[in-house]
């Protein structure tokens, strides 16, 4: 653990800057709390970038974020840019960031709250005690497999589902890892019946479980894996899969939770790790004091976890948001009309709650160590 950590601060569009006014708030709660101090450099990206200097990726901002130990970023996009060369667009910012900063590994949470049962269109017996965490291989696979095209004359369109042997290993490390300091089983999800891709993912997934014999793993085939995440949600740990089925079951098991904004990401593994919440920039709400902010601020948690090694701390920031949940605060997103006893809060005010109890609990902690 580094006494000082630098963070690039890119809020970003929309409900970005919001959202990530709340996280640093908590960050720098914890830098009281431990003394680690955090220096936050902030720079413009997406649409406040093309604004204020006519690229949604400025040359400043990604140099920041490669002298950096963390990117913690808000959210990008805006409707007045869709008429914009797909190059030129907010999205077009984000993406040559995460290329730039070569994560391989997107972390994916999803988490079943106690208070939130009622969020989920799945049954509370179904969702209750499930903790999820995807590792999904971000840089390989369909998105980016060469040769691809589209010949609108022949009507005919390719794309290439590509891995290596090298890309498999690193990402299943990754996960086994990760599977170690949680509940130690590592799902892995292919096609191998169908796809020699997934033939090798298999066979190399299993070659690296050897070397994590604490950890029990486990195959299952895609659309098996779809139906059991809402069957049994409980009975996944960290699952392990490639790109684009990464990308589909983590969006399919964020019902678990009952809303966008409860979720954080992370993408790690490259030259600096890339954080940022899995809701979108949401300009229809922007300055309304309406967004939730939780997904940022346990986004702030995984950078405690992933890129500072702050363990206890990254957990106090979740039991802050879990009891303020218990509590009854909601935002908008997360108000139901048939629950008895919360209270609508706005962006600022669910911010302030789980700050004050975080500060309880760093205060608790003071105290136990006093004695």
């Amino acid at each position: 653990m580094s006494s000082e950590i630098k963070i690039t601060l890119v809020p970003g569009d929309g409900i970005g800057p919001e959202v990530t006014h709340e996280a640093v708030v908590m960050l720098e709660a914890v830098g009281q709390w431990n003394g680690v101090k955090f220096h936050f450099v902030e720079m413009p990206i997406g649409g406040a970038a093309i604004r204020q200097q006519g690229s949604p990726l400025p040359p400043a901002t990604l140099e920041a974020a490669l002298d950096s130990d963390a990117v913690l970023l808000g959210a990008v996009g805006g409707n007045e840019f869709n008429l914009l060369p797909p190059d030129k667009r907010p999205e077009a910012g984000l993406l040559q960031l995460r290329q730039a900063l070569g994560g391989f590994a997107n972390l994916r949470p999803s988490v079943a709250y106690a208070p939130l049962s009622n969020n989920s269109p799945l049954r509370p017996e179904v969702t209750e005690g499930a903790d999820i965490l995807f590792v999904r291989e971000l840089l390989g696979g369909l998105y980016f497999g060469t040769p691809r095209s589209w010949d609108r004359e022949s009507g005919v369109a390719l794309n290439t589902m590509l891995y290596t042997r090298e890309e498999v290993v690193r990402v299943a490390r990754v996960a086994f890892e990760l599977a170690q300091k949680r509940r130690h089983k590592v799902t892995s999800v292919d096609k191998a019946n169908v796809l020699e891709v997934s033939q090798l993912w298999r066979a190399t997934v299993t070659e690296i479980a050897a070397e994590y014999p604490d950890v029990t793993l486990e195959h299952q085939y895609v659309d098996a894996c779809a139906m059991h995440l809402m069957n049994t949600p409980r009975n996944f740990d960290v699952v392990l899969t490639e790109n684009l089925f990464g990308d589909i079951l983590s969006d399919e098991a964020a019902v678990i939770t009952g809303s966008l904004g409860m979720l954080p990401s992370a993408t790690i593994g490259g030259k600096v790790n890339l954080y940022e919440p899995v809701h979108g920039s949401a300009p229809d709400i922007a300055g309304t004091g309406k967004a939730n902010p939780l997904g940022a601020i346990l986004t702030a948690a995984m950078l405690l976890r992933h890129s500072a090694g702050l363990e206890q701390e990254a957990q106090a920031i979740e039991t802050a948001v879990q009891r303020v949940l218990a509590a009854g605060y909601r935002t908008a997103d997360l108000a139901r009309t048939n629950q008895p006893n919360q209270q609508i809060v706005s962006t600022r005010e669910m911010g302030k709650h789980v700050f004050e109890v975080l500060n309880e609990i760093i205060d608790c902690s003071q105290a136990m160590h006093a004695v």
